[in-house]
């Protein structure tokens, strides 16, 4: 039910971002340039987190109804990380008879000040690319497992600096709303958090959800029957900070529980 709901969230900021670009897209054709600034205001072509911007095909920002607009007159691709580059560059040599593409990348989010995951729809007309994007807040289940994997065969290699980079936050296992949690299955103590640090030395047995519902105890029986397993509850977003749907993967690494989960809304 729960993935019903994210996917219904997700389907309809796809189809506000689609409307606003094709909105954007009508006006430029009768307007040509002289858009570009209505562009810019706050006005009809911002909504919300979605805002419309546009760049040449040289990469020169021309327009933005957002952070961007500081951008404006510059040479987009020069404040990109080599990644994000990529991404541009293919953006940029997209045909016009290709109609309405999009790309995936990761931009600071106005709102919140966090750099989070954004999908973009953008088209080109002549020598200009117009783009609406949105956030996606919620991570899928695949990249829930692959954050597994990898902490899991980290811990394996190096147990104890692990745990560190996991406390540190900014270890690389903090993925927008994905992070890793540990608990000694000896003392059914955490001893690593992703996201509350508070949580670290109490005891994952009394965890239970915001509706009353145990997590720890259930979490504990699983792994101790099995070397890997899953469980569902309700559990803070930390993008979103709503209490959402919560598909915990876990697993059974040395005397550690290891555990991620993706929300579904």
């Amino acid at each position: 039910m729960g993935q019903c709901w994210a996917a219904g969230d997700e389907a309809q900021e796809a189809a506000a971002a689609k409307a606003l670009l094709e909105k954007a897209v009508a006006r430029y054709r009768v307007q040509g340039d002289k858009s570009l600034a209505e562009f810019s205001r706050q006005g009809e072509f911002v909504d919300g987190e979605r805002y419309v911007f546009v760049t040449d095909t040289q990469g020169i920002m021309l327009a933005s109804g957002g952070p961007s607009v500081a951008l404006i007159g510059r040479d987009v691709s020069s404040v990109l990380d080599p990644e994000l580059q990529k991404t541009f560059k293919h953006v940029l040599q997209t045909p016009e008879s290709a109609g309405v593409q999009q790309a995936e990348y990761r931009w600071q989010n106005w709102r919140d000040g966090k750099v989070e995951r954004k999908r973009v729809y953008f088209q080109r007309l002549a020598n200009r690319v117009l783009a609406v994007g949105y956030y996606l807040p919620r991570a899928s289940p695949e990249q829930a497992r692959a954050l597994l994997d990898k902490a899991s065969k980290a811990i394996e290699q190096d147990r104890d600096g692990t745990v560190r980079a996991i406390n540190d936050l900014k270890g690389g296992f903090l993925e927008d709303d994905l992070y890793v949690f540990v608990v000694d299955l000896a003392s059914k103590r955490y001893v690593a958090h992703g996201t509350n640090l508070r949580l670290v030395n109490t005891d994952f047995s009394k965890v239970k959800d915001p509706e009353g519902k145990p997590v720890g105890i259930p979490i504990l029986e699983i792994v101790r029957q099995q070397a890997e397993g899953d469980y569902e509850y309700r559990w803070r977003n930390p993008v979103t900070g709503k209490v959402e749907h919560k598909h915990a993967y876990v697993r059974r690494v040395g005397g550690y529980l290891v555990a991620v989960g993706y929300y579904s809304g």
